[in-house]
């Protein structure tokens, strides 16, 4: 585990190494500049600038509505808070799919105006064009294979993906594919645990799991259901490591309670 306490500044090459070595990847999502300064602090390996935002930052039921502007300034915001964490940040949807020469111009806006490290985007073959022309021009990319959000109309359910044959198949020839292409990662959401070991018997880039059991590289959590902000998303593979819901609602009632019996603020507490 010393590995982690040597690392300085994490890059794609020391995930790499990272899983050479056996050492877990950590991972958590950031959106803001104030979380994701505690966030790194903490020695965390990755942060994900997800376009899960669309959903806790901004309360639409979807990753969908999130614009490309909008993923800029949150990877913004998070890139000015960081020393050490590898920020990675998803394309949103509708900036990548179908045109590679608009995903490049993608890649290259949040690469150049946030000063991210990566870039990450859902899907295997059906992006094969849009992958290669991004990882032609330098730019990092990390893939997306089980689950993948900005498809869920496609898929008309948030249930575990690739439990048929045909489906697991697929998804193990896309990890292939990516790796051979060049991805420096994938993260493979909701998918059997027995699945998630095939590919990594199949494929040497670190796999990031979310809700993929434990035969992976790593684990990746949104933040705010880690922490317990979302009280509503229980999902089988999320634990909570806090209840800050409570916490922060007790605060604040305690504040209206000091203000409204003018306790706050004391005599210490004026000038």
């Amino acid at each position: 585990m010393s590995i982690n306490k040597e690392i300085k500044r994490v890059t794609t090459y020391t995930l790499q190494e990272m899983k050479r070595a056996g050492v877990p990847i950590s991972m958590l999502t950031a959106y803001d500049y104030s979380m994701a300064k505690i966030l790194d602090s903490t020695g965390i390996d990755v942060l994900l600038v997800g376009d899960s935002a669309s959903n806790v930052m901004a309360g639409h039921e979807t990753t969908l509505p999130i614009t490309l502007d909008q993923m800029i300034y949150h990877a913004t915001s998070v890139i000015r808070a960081i020393k050490r964490a590898l920020v990675v940040v998803d394309l949103p949807f509708g900036s990548y799919q179908g045109n590679s020469k608009e995903a490049l111009n993608s890649a290259i806006r949040v690469m150049k105006e946030s000063g991210a490290h990566a870039i990450k985007m859902e899907g295997g073959r059906s992006i094969k064009e849009s992958v290669e022309r991004i990882l032609s021009a330098g730019i990092p990319v990390m893939g997306h294979l089980g689950l993948t959000p900005q498809s869920i109309y496609k898929f008309g359910t948030y249930e575990v993906r690739a439990r048929e044959e045909e489906e697991a198949n697929m998804l193990l020839e896309d990890a292939v594919l990516l790796e051979e292409i060049g991805c420096f990662a994938i993260v493979l959401e909701k998918i059997p645990s027995e699945l998630a070991k095939k590919v990594h018997e199949r494929v040497k880039i670190p796999l990031i799991g979310i809700g993929a059991g434990r035969y992976v590289d790593g684990q990746v959590l949104v933040t705010h259901d880690m922490l317990g902000i979302n009280k509503d998303f229980a999902p089988r593979f999320l634990r909570r490591y806090l209840d800050a819901y409570t916490l922060i609602h007790d605060a604040v009632k305690q504040y209206i309670h000091d203000v409204k019996t003018r306790d706050f603020p004391n005599e210490k507490e004026s000038y």
